[in-house]
């Protein structure tokens, strides 16, 4: 136990029942942990069932982020947490609203189309809440390589670059050949039907001439912005909790 407002012993509310244990099992640990607050993917979930998350997340303070919400789904969040913030095009939540002070290095997303916009703003705001100093440059597709070249500068002077493409996804070559840091690539499911919904965007990613290129799933900013933000982090944030031991042996996982 701590003197955090977060009981990491027991999820059980008041009276010792756990209000979420039809639903969920929060991992209000993570912070501690990992250095990284839960989220929450709002898809799939019932408003409902997503108000009745927000809402013992509220009741223990726990900062969290929802991604992949719906107006529904956004609404069961601001019910419990009215002030959230929330960005409907990246379809993402976040709560505190006031996200930390950066620290680490830069991290940079630039968005290849117009189109990728609502996958790139979501990797983007991710680093944000996640501590880091976080800036998006937009519309810098192959198709006019001039636009990427004119951040240039910006670009080297990131720690991370999120590069967010869909149609034939080349952008995440060409600026990895451009730059000394790591890129997370991600792919989107925009473009005309052979791009197969991402799929092709996807395997010319993941086939990049250039190295140091690592790929996320289609459509995942999350993901990818959560990537960004633990390479970019300051070694200070980066350090395992003291109760959990350093070691070279790999570890069996169960299913």
């Amino acid at each position: 136990m701590t003197d955090s407002p977060i009981d990491h012993a027991s999820p059980a509310g008041p009276g010792g029942l756990d209000p979420l244990a039809d639903i969920a099992t929060l991992d209000l640990d993570r912070a501690r942990r990992r250095g990284y607050p839960e989220a929450v993917f709002c898809e799939g979930k019932t408003a409902d069932q997503v108000a009745r998350i927000a809402q013992e997340l509220a009741r223990r303070q726990a900062p969290a982020l929802f991604t992949r919400t719906t107006p529904d789904t956004l609404a069961g969040v601001l019910s419990c947490l009215p002030d959230a913030g929330h960005d409907e095009s990246a379809r993402l939540a976040w709560w505190p609203r006031d996200v930390p002070d950066p620290s680490g290095a830069l991290v940079v997303v630039a968005c290849a189309g117009t189109s990728d916009l609502p996958v790139a703003r979501e990797a983007w705001l991710t680093a944000r809440f996640l501590g880091r100093d976080a800036r998006l440059i937009v519309d810098v597709g192959v198709a006019g390589l001039h636009r990427i070249l004119a951040h240039l500068d910006l670009l080297r002077d990131a720690g991370a670059i999120v590069v967010v493409a869909g149609m034939d996804g080349a952008l995440p070559s060409v600026v990895a050949g451009l730059v000394s840091c790591p890129v997370v690539a991600v792919p989107t499911s925009v473009g005309y039907g052979a791009s197969f919904d991402g799929l092709a965007a996807l395997l010319s990613m993941l086939n990049a001439c250039a190295p140091g290129v690592a790929v996320v799933n289609i459509d995942n900013g999350y993901g990818a912005g959560h990537l960004a933000a633990q390479i970019t982090a300051a070694p200070s944030t980066a350090t395992p909790p003291a109760d959990v031991p350093p070691t070279d042996a790999c570890c069996d996982i169960a299913e």
